[in-house]
């Protein structure tokens, strides 16, 4: 503890994030890609063999999710371009956007409707298809649409799948594994929203809650899985199989610019803002953009001012060996999913060469930023899933990103720039209680 109170001492971003100010921080360890790929844990091929792993899969969820159909049993989404939602921001916040201003509308994901659709859903998805070559439970030639048959599920009731979450992982670990068969305990930590808790128990899911953070449920969760030979983990703390569900969403944004002309290169930048609580969803995107763009891609991380565990971890280079609190924060936070109080290891180490930076945000501002949205484009998001737009809010204009353009010969390219917004959930959020978020936006 000695040694962090000198580092909080002769830093004076630390002092600030102290005292829960909304800063910019610019990553100083960053590389370029070509020379930070060399030392990265895992490769392009990775995310490779994840893609191929879900077209696999992809029957069996056209059979048990409709709504996937109409993309061949792809759990994707939409590329929004939100031109009033940017002049919004320009008006409101006095920050000038150079460029394009879009919304990757993980918000609208089937199945779980939050990015954590993307990394929960293919670990359980790897984990069965382990368990199904392993047994087998697949004859040769034979779909994985099988593996939702009768005997097949009378199969999977024998194995339990567990996770520690604030809310969405929990959802996406929940629906899925409970409709493929598995028992499913989900340890809920006390940010979690009740109405998460009450749509995963219309699963059958057993949902076991904690008065404390989220770090003691999965501390717990992962506690009570090791006792059962039978129970699997999903430690969104470590999981490289979580991380590499995320990070198949390069490929898919990258077709989607392509299919609507847009390039990306040296003279037309990519800049994506993503909302951050223990780093696994946004350290995968980041690391499949990466993969595709290189150092064309430049990612920024969004944090609460109570939460900010990822660029705490980073800043000092501490990582997991920190938390909030350590430094005098709550970790209290309406941003439940951001509500993390130590960020992943994993996930720092493999960031350090590759983000660009991260943000703050107070949490009025989220719910400023969610009724900005629906009042300009119509489109509702989750208090979490705007901390993204704190990205350009807090970003735009500053001397420090101004720097950093500079830096990176970036000056002349702006005005052919594409700004991505990453929504990171909404859909699912009963009317209830999106009015009651709406009443709280108002009253500010």
């Amino acid at each position: 503890m000695e040694n962090l109170e000198m580092q909080i001492k002769d830093n004076s971003l630390l002092e600030k994030i102290k005292k829960g100010k909304e800063v910019l921080w610019i990553n100083p360890g960053k590389i370029p890609f070509q020379e930070a790929s060399e030392n990265l844990p895992l490769t392009e091929e990775d995310i490779e063999e994840a893609r191929k792993r879900l077209e696999r899969f992809a029957p069996l969820l056209m059979k048990y999710f409709p709504e996937t159909r109409e993309r061949n049993g792809l759990i994707e989404s939409p590329l929004t371009e939100i031109p009033y939602m940017k002049k919004r921001m320009e008006e409101k916040y006095g920050k000038k956007c150079r460029g394009r201003l879009f919304l990757k509308e993980d918000n609208r994901l089937a199945i779980a409707g939050s990015v954590k659709a993307r990394g929960g859903i293919y670990e359980v998805l790897k984990h069965t298809e382990d368990l199904a070559l392993a047994h087998g439970l697949l004859k040769p030639g034979e779909g994985y649409e099988h593996l939702g048959d009768p005997e097949k599920k009378r199969f999977f009731k024998d194995y339990t799948i567990q996770v520690g979450s604030t809310g969405n992982l929990g959802l996406s670990i929940g629906i899925i594994s409970a409709v493929l068969g598995y028992k499913v305990i989900i340890h809920m930590s006390a940010d979690a929203k009740q109405w998460k808790k009450d749509l995963l128990r219309s699963y059958g899911v057993d949902v076991r809650e904690y008065r404390s953070d989220y770090g003691k449920a999965v501390e717990q969760g992962r506690k009570l899985s090791a006792r059962d030979e039978k129970s699997y983990f999903v430690d969104d703390e470590n999981s490289k199989d979580l991380f590499l569900g995320y990070a198949t969403a390069g490929k898919r944004i990258a077709d989607q610019l392509q299919e609507a002309g847009i390039a990306v290169d040296q003279e037309h930048p990519l800049f994506v803002y993503i909302p951050c609580g223990v780093g696994g969803a946004p350290g995968g995107i980041t690391f499949g953009l990466k993969e595709i763009y290189g150092d064309h891609v430049h990612c920024f991380f969004a944090e609460p001012v109570q939460a900010p565990c990822m660029l705490l971890g980073m800043s000092t280079g501490l990582h997991d060996r920190i938390s909030v609190e350590d430094v005098g924060l709550t970790g209290k936070t309406q941003a439940d999913g951001l509500a993390v109080g130590r960020p992943s290891a994993f996930v720092g180490k493999v960031m350090e060469p590759l983000l660009s930076g991260a943000v703050t945000v107070e949490d009025e501002k989220l719910y400023r930023y969610m009724k900005d949205l629906l009042d300009t484009q119509n489109i509702f998001l989750e208090p979490s899933a705007c901390a993204g737009f704190q990205g350009p809010v807090g970003i735009w204009g500053s001397p420090e990103f101004e720097a950093y353009l500079r830096k990176n010969h970036l000056e002349d390219s702006m005005d052919r720039a594409v700004h991505v917004l990453w929504a990171t959930g909404g859909i699912l959020v009963p009317e209830e209680i999106r009015r009651n978020y709406m009443k709280e936006a108002e009253n500010l």
